[in-house]
């Protein structure tokens, strides 16, 4: 269950809790809205602490190496085509 998902826990437990009169026989709406705005606190909390441990923190510039110029001697490797 993602972030949205918790949000939405709560907002249907708070609307359960507090802005309903229903009155089901055997169930209790108003627990059950609690019961669902916890669950949804605890899911963000969860989210929220598997979300600080999955952040990489990125170097903000890689360093740059330069390479040295190739410099060919006499005696290496071919300079005239023909290996002399």
């Amino acid at each position: 269950m993602g972030l949205g998902g918790c949000i939405i826990l709560i907002a249907i437990g708070a609307i359960l809790t507090f802005a309903t009169d229903w009155h089901m026989q055997g169930v209790n709406l108003t627990v059950v809205g609690l019961i669902l705005m916890a669950v949804g606190l605890i899911g963000i909390a969860t989210f929220s602490g598997i979300a600080r441990r999955r952040r990489v923190v990125m170097p903000t510039a890689a360093p740059v190496v330069e390479e040295e110029p190739h410099h060919h001697h006499r005696g290496e490797g071919y300079t005239d085509g023909y290996g002399v």
